[in-house]
């Protein structure tokens, strides 16, 4: 079994049942903040950040069974399952890795637009994003502007560039440190395009929610998604992207809610 790891949080709220929301490959919990903060109006909700993301632990296991063992320590340490679990894209596949491993300890699950099944390429671009990761040395590169002027070199998206530069942050010698093990994710990439695995299918509640505009779940995926989770449904937001939550974020949190109110 992977060693687990302790996973950096934020807690919006310590009213309601528990929600855990999991970001994607590249993000963090900050980057699910204003969702976050709205569902905690209703939900205990807790941010985390995976392993090699955020303010997490560096380690040089990064797949989904070594992700679900860090959120089930987690779950377990602070007694909060069956609770409720949100991921988006890498996060959405950590999800259901977990429910798959660990039924009991979800009640049921949103993954937001992303399959269970394994792709070629978790997303356009994403060798040039980490080859420009990899190519900025820190040693000499200290100015957030020379940072982002080298990695446009390499991602021509803007919304894209300025989310990787989330994810630089000041080092105490006063120069330029990445959040992410972009060593880890170089070398691990393969490990993200994998298929959740399980025994018996999660046979609780699970709402998929594809961007309209999104290639990442699929007719052709209908079979996959109903082997490893009979009750799940799928809902489309009009106008969306692979980031439903940030195109149409009220259509997203509508949803959301309505899922789980009414499950």
């Amino acid at each position: 079994m992977p060693t687990a790891v302790s996973l950096n949080t934020r807690e919006y709220s310590t009213d309601g049942e528990p929600l855990l929301i999991l970001h994607g490959l590249f993000g963090s919990q900050a980057n699910w903040g204003v969702h976050s903060k709205a569902l905690a109006e209703k939900y205990a909700v807790i941010g985390i950040d995976l392993r090699n993301h955020g303010d997490s632990p560096h380690t040089p296991e990064l797949d989904y069974q070594s992700m679900a063992e860090d959120v089930r320590l987690l779950i377990e340490s602070r007694n909060l399952g069956p609770c409720t679990v949100l991921g988006h894209s890498m996060g959405g596949k950590v999800a259901m890795q977990l429910a798959l491993s660990y039924p009991d300890l979800i009640k049921r699950l949103i993954v937001v637009d992303i399959a269970p099944v394994a792709y070629q390429s978790m997303g356009p671009g994403h060798h040039r994003v980490i080859e420009g990761m990899l190519s900025l040395d820190l040693a000499v590169v200290k100015t957030r502007a020379a940072a982002e002027a080298h990695l446009a070199q390499f991602i021509e998206d803007e919304p894209t560039l300025k989310f990787i530069m989330t994810n630089l942050a000041r080092s105490p010698e006063d120069g330029l440190r990445w959040k992410l093990n972009v060593e880890a994710i170089a070398e691990q990439y393969d490990r993200l395009r994998e298929k959740p695995q399980g025994e018996t299918p999660f046979n609780k509640p699970v709402l998929f929610v594809k961007g309209s505009e999104s290639g990442y779940i699929g007719a052709e995926h209908e079979a996959e998604i109903l082997e490893l989770f009979p009750q799940a449904s799928v809902k489309i937001v009009m106008e969306a992207g692979h980031w439903v939550h940030a195109d149409k974020p009220q259509a997203f949190q509508k949803i959301v809610f309505d899922f789980l109110e009414n499950d």
